[in-house]
């Protein structure tokens, strides 16, 4: 896999929770970090409350409850069926921005120009304010946020960030299956029914894709 002058590229498996407790280290130069989870998961977004799960419907179906410090609404991550990227930039690198939306464009351009080169239609990043519907605060993505990537007008890549005066963590995830009647199953009402959630595109090839958003992020000149 080609990688881009400047990036460390590493690639790990586990929990979802060991995943969102760990930290870059001091002095972290840009980063990309592949992540396979290994047992399925539900990651709750850092102000959903924990009413919101269905505390039995998870244990019945082995899935773990995680909370992350970014984002807004859940996310189910199942074994195989989802990629899951995240970048470290440090304080001060060329694609540091202070603006926290803006700071997600670049992005969510890497992750189009690799859907464009995979075959996929109509792939556009969006540039405007937060876009949220009914349900986007219960699931995370019914909402559309800076950066982040729609195929044909449906969700692609849900990008959040988390950020410290040293560094600035993206984090990235596509479906290679959406299933959200099985996301709405682990949550507790009121939830809308499958169909009063917006459309999620799922991209199936999951190698591909990894090798072209690697190509596709910016060298360091």
């Amino acid at each position: 896999m080609s990688t881009p002058a400047g990036w460390t590229i590493e690639h790990a498996s586990g929990s979802a929770s060991a995943f969102h407790a760990w930290e870059p280290d001091a002095g972290v130069g840009r980063l990309a970090r592949w992540f396979s989870v290994d047992t399925p998961a539900l990651v709750l977004g850092s102000a959903q409350r924990d009413d919101v799960v269905d505390v039995e419907a998870c244990a019945a179906a082995g899935v773990e409850v995680v909370r992350r410090r970014s984002g807004g609404g859940a996310v189910l991550l199942l074994p195989g069926e989802v990629t899951w990227l995240d970048v470290v930039v440090p304080a001060g690198d060329p694609l540091w921005d202070d603006d926290v939306g803006r700071s997600m464009l670049w992005f969510g351009e890497a992750w189009a120009g690799a859907l464009r080169a995979l075959g996929e239609p109509d792939v556009a990043v969006h540039r405007g304010a937060m876009r949220s519907s009914e349900w986007s605060r219960l699931v995370c993505f019914d909402g559309l946020g800076p950066g982040e990537v729609t195929v044909a007008g449906d969700k692609t890549v849900g990008i959040s960030q988390r950020r410290t005066r040293a560094w600035a963590r993206l984090q990235a995830a596509v479906y290679h299956r959406w299933q959200p009647d099985v996301l709405l199953g682990l949550l507790r009402g009121p939830v809308p029914s499958v169909d009063e959630l917006q459309s999620v595109h799922a991209v199936p090839d999951a190698e591909g894709l990894i090798a072209a958003v690697v190509r596709r992020l910016p060298a360091l000149v």
